[in-house]
């Protein structure tokens, strides 16, 4: 066996049989300088010297107040739902029963909803022919307000069309889709004031049969009618029910406090859950709809008696 020993490889020898170690010779450590032993370090810093050299652990940035605080800001808004200062200022003077309640001053925003805000102006101040004056706030909901605005036949359609102007709202909707696209959070919060600009319940238009020129063919029937761009809401809370409908065009800047007595007026309480009322909307009974306008309507008469800007 000794021999056999003596015919290896002198490295294999001395791994088999390594030399005796010399005092004299000084020890180095092959393990990093944070794992060698009596360095004062605790086990805790150790531990996270050994993952900061392995690459598990990396260190982070410095935390940026402002920046995380506006990242959590757009998080929540999904984009800009901000509306710049007020430009323009109205006020419309209330009363109940003919009884004065107060005034309501509006900021219009012009930059921001420049279509709105201008047909808007132009209804308060009468420059457009006809105006909010002596026309009646119809609808008490929860969360709202709602004036009847301006009719689009008889005296109000005809004074519109001497000045030239029309109650078309095709570019009042291209506006309130473009808010809806910059920002697709609830843009009626409370204190807001909007034009309504559609009518989501309006049903589809029926198709029916028509007999023209000894042809049968298939035409189209409106169901209902479309706002006319002139009735208007002013939130008593956040109404994001309203998105769907509503382009705002302005906010309360004083007289909340006359909206909250009017908000508490009382209305006709709805009657949406009696079986009769359902199934005569199921089956398109027209008593239904008359019946359904009726809902949420103030006893009192709530009158605009003065309307006009701000100068």
């Amino acid at each position: 066996m000794r021999h056999y020993l003596q015919t290896l490889h002198p490295s294999t020898a001395q791994i088999l049989h390594p030399p005796p170690p010399n005092p004299h010779t000084q020890k180095i450590s092959t393990q990093p300088p944070c794992l060698q032993p009596n360095l004062g370090l605790s086990r805790r810093e150790i531990a996270i010297h050994g993952l900061l050299l392995s690459g598990t652990l990396t260190i982070a940035e410095p935390f940026q107040p402002s920046r995380a605080r506006a990242d959590e800001e757009n998080s929540k808004t999904g984009g800009d739902c901000s509306y710049g200062s007020p430009t323009k200022r109205a006020f419309f003077d209330v009363s109940v029963d003919r009884e004065p309640v107060g005034r309501i001053i509006i900021g219009l925003y012009t930059d921001d909803a420049p279509v709105g805000a201008t047909r808007f102006s132009e209804l308060l101040s009468g420059s457009s022919g006809i105006s909010y004056r002596r026309k009646e706030f119809i609808k008490i909901m929860p969360n709202y307000i709602q004036h009847a605005g301006l009719r689009s036949y008889g005296i109000d359609a005809e004074l519109a069309n001497k000045t030239g102007k029309n109650l078309i709202v095709d570019e009042l909707i291209q506006e309130w889709e473009n808010a809806n696209n910059r920002c697709s959070q609830t843009k009626n919060l409370a204190g807001r004031v909007g034009i309504i600009v559609r009518d989501p319940s309006k049903p589809p238009p029926k198709l029916k049969l028509v007999a023209r020129k000894g042809k049968l063919e298939i035409d189209e029937e409106e169901v209902g009618t479309n706002p006319n761009g002139t009735e208007f809401v002013i939130t008593t809370k956040d109404s994001p029910e309203l998105d769907n409908s509503t382009l705002v065009v302005g906010r309360v800047l004083e007289g909340m406090e006359v909206v909250e007595k009017i908000s508490k007026v009382t209305t006709v309480n709805e009657n949406t859950s009696s079986p009769y009322f359902r199934v005569a909307k199921l089956i398109g009974d027209k008593r239904a709809v008359v019946a359904e306008r009726g809902f949420n309507r103030p006893y009192s008469k709530i009158v605009v008696t003065n309307c006009g800007l701000v100068e």
